[in-house]
């Protein structure tokens, strides 16, 4: 199978409907609770975009963004659990794939996206009771970049720290980590 500008990827579900409990119990979610963190967003890679020379193997693992899926997604009409993933090397924006891993279990960022962790550090509560809190914080938008992209045209290192933009965090989750998906003019400022 080829692709002229997009990949293709397989996708077993569209939509994660299940959580496995640490005893091995499954339980059923309904998706439109909390929807947007249902939506699957990675998939084997069962074509390339011959248009452009990627880095990216068939059989990688590709991380795209969630209106792949969504709606119907953009499924290929003869096939049920492929998906056409948009690509373009230099504009992000125009670049629904962010990052893949390879067959030896390394993560590569794409299009100038970066990948970033938190540096707030969890709050633990030893309680028996929920606590809601919703009062007002200053949420301070810094991560440690952790997955660069090829060609990127700014002086980050990985381990710096830099800030972002209000709103242009987009987590994702990738091996039980949670990454923030942030594109190359969005990064403010590094700390180092």
């Amino acid at each position: 199978m080829n692709s002229i500008k997009s990949f293709i990827v397989k996708i077993e579900k569209p939509l994660n409907d299940e959580i496995t409990l640490s005893n091995g119990l499954k339980l059923f979610v309904d998706n439109k609770f909390d929807e947007f963190k249902h939506r699957v967003v990675e998939g084997e890679v069962v074509a390339t975009p011959k248009k452009y020379d990627t880095p990216v193997a068939v059989g990688d693992t590709l991380y795209f963004h969630h209106l792949v899926v969504i709606n119907g997604g953009q499924k290929l009409d003869w096939e049920e659990d492929k998906y056409f993933v948009h690509y373009d090397p230099d504009r992000p924006t125009m670049s629904q794939a962010f990052a893949y891993k390879n067959k030896d279990g390394e993560i590569h960022c794409l299009s100038k996206w970066f990948l970033l962790e938190s540096t707030k550090e969890e709050e633990v509560i030893d309680s028996e009771l929920i606590i809601l809190d919703h009062l007002n914080k200053k949420i301070k938008n810094e991560a440690i970049v952790t997955c660069l992209p090829v060609g990127y045209d700014i002086d980050v290192q990985l381990n710096d720290k830099v800030g972002f933009k209000k709103n242009s965090d987009y987590e994702v989750t990738i091996d039980d980590r949670v990454y923030f998906r942030v594109r190359e003019e969005d990064i403010m400022y590094v700390t180092g």
